[in-house]
């Protein structure tokens, strides 16, 4: 668990409140969170947690999603899949990987919706 300063937003460490000092004397061998940059401190005088519910991210398709094959080109190219033969396709290339590689083209049947790349 994290927390940060209220003032100066740096990051608080839990230490033991020290003896010696007349302010924190009541408070002398508890724990406390300390602030290294500021002298804000937080004794801890009780049990103490924090709960936070993370919300997932939405996951995004790498290569386009739903819009992928919106205004896209067609082209003559034959249909790998052996009950279609078509020989038009929907096409778009994209570099997925490094630039000295050719980029990589992607195939979409107008007729049966197959989708390929070369």
């Amino acid at each position: 668990m994290l927390l940060f300063c209220p003032t100066c937003s740096n990051m608080l460490r839990v230490s033991r409140v020290a003896p010696g000092d007349p302010s924190t004397a009541e408070h002398e061998g508890q724990n406390r969170f300390e602030c290294m940059t500021c002298p804000y401190q937080f004794v801890i005088n009780k049990r103490y947690y924090e709960r936070k519910t993370m919300k997932r991210k939405e996951v995004e398709d790498i290569l386009g999603g739903k819009d992928a094959w919106a205004n896209v080109d067609k082209t003559k190219v034959q249909c790998p899949n052996e009950k279609c033969r078509n020989d038009e396709a929907y096409w778009y290339q994209l570099q997925i990987r490094s630039a000295d590689e050719p980029m990589t083209a992607f195939y979409k049947c107008t007729k049966c919706a197959k989708e390929w790349r070369e």
